[in-house]
């Protein structure tokens, strides 16, 4: 489940994302409980200006452990940035999360892509986008974007999801569970 970012969340984020196997693939980092809870203010800032989008993971206990934002909003795209709590990993909440900000970023915001940056060292990221069967792999079809992310060094692959691969594949994936539901009745 996901939420508005708020403040009171941010000493129990922090506790996550100081976790060793988090912290180094964390947009903005923070040393200290109280420059977390500055950047958490400043983005919650940032979105009410409209140049970001950033939401709390919940746990199914309504438990924070996470965060999912757009970045760098810029004609109908943006860089989403994800990170979980190391306790969370491997439980099927990085997923979920994702789809539901879609959701939002598609029929809400009218978004028309999200680009993800994924460290090529980073297997546990690699892994996770490879999940999403809507993600594709950008660094031809983007090579502006894909240069732009690796302007020093190359460092990163580059995926997209458009909005219309997103909404088709979400459109067949609910009409094949439609089928098979009435297969099943």
């Amino acid at each position: 489940m996901l939420k508005m970012r708020d403040l009171q969340e941010a000493p129990a984020l922090y506790e996550l994302i100081k976790h060793p196997e988090v912290f180094p693939f964390v947009r903005n980092k923070a040393y200290s409980s109280e420059e977390f809870l500055f950047i958490t203010k400043q983005t919650m800032e940032a979105e009410e200006h409209g140049e970001l989008i950033s939401r709390t993971i919940l746990d199914e206990y309504c438990h924070p452990i996470g965060t999912i934002s757009l970045f760098d909003i810029q004609d109908g795209y943006g860089f989403l940035g994800t990170w979980i709590g190391q306790p969370y990993f491997g439980k099927g909440y990085n997923k979920h999360a994702k789809e539901q900000f879609f959701d939002e970023l598609f029929f809400t915001h009218d978004m028309n892509g999200v680009f993800m940056k994924v460290r090529k060292t980073n297997n546990r990221s690699l892994k996770a986008v490879l999940k999403l069967p809507y993600a594709t792999l950008a660094n031809k079809t983007y090579p502006n974007v894909y240069n732009a992310v690796n302007a020093k060094e190359e460092v990163y692959d580059l995926f997209v999801i458009s909005k219309e691969l997103y909404i088709s594949y979400q459109t067949f994936a609910t009409g094949e569970q439609i089928i098979s539901e009435n297969e099943v009745g």
